[in-house]
């Protein structure tokens, strides 16, 4: 039991600790974030509030309801990142792609504008971080969160 508490608050903080590099990355080094950039922002969010939820609901079934959660929107992420880097990256402009149209939809950039509103294209936003893309580093991030979420799934 404490190993899964231990994976979903890790869970938790890395995925706001993303978070706080991405509005790091847009505030201090004018890094302007995609509409792709900032539903992987959302998607990071919502990890975290899963394993919150797995956290507090404090029985077995709890855990596994958060850490299930938190599988799906890792996979979600994922995808996102990897379409952001396949496919968006390569494209002009991405405006009024599914990623608009799901940040929008759910109100978030009016909401919370300063995280949650797209400022640049696709195009304009591929950024690298030590030679990577950091949407790949994202990618990577929400595999990683992907396997620990698996992981208290498989922990009785």
């Amino acid at each position: 039991m404490k190993r899964a508490h231990t994976l979903l608050a890790g869970s938790a903080v890395a995925s706001l600790g993303a978070v706080g590099v991405a509005l790091v990355s847009q505030y201090r080094f004018d890094i302007l974030p995609c509409p792709w950039c900032v539903l992987q922002r959302a998607i990071f969010v919502a990890v975290a509030v899963a394993c919150v939820l797995g956290l507090l609901l404090r029985s077995r079934g709890g855990r596994r309801i958060g850490a299930s959660l938190a599988l799906a929107l890792a996979a979600c992420g994922a995808a996102a990142a990897l379409w952001q880097h396949f496919v968006a990256a390569a494209s002009a402009s991405c405006n009024l792609s599914l990623a608009d149209r799901i940040v929008s939809g759910l109100g978030l950039d009016a909401l919370l504008p300063s995280v949650f509103m797209a400022l640049a294209s696709c195009a304009d936003a591929a950024v690298k971080l030590l030679g990577v893309p950091y949407e790949l580093w994202s990618a990577a991030l929400f595999v990683l969160l992907g396997g620990a979420a698996l992981a208290v799934l498989r922990h009785p």
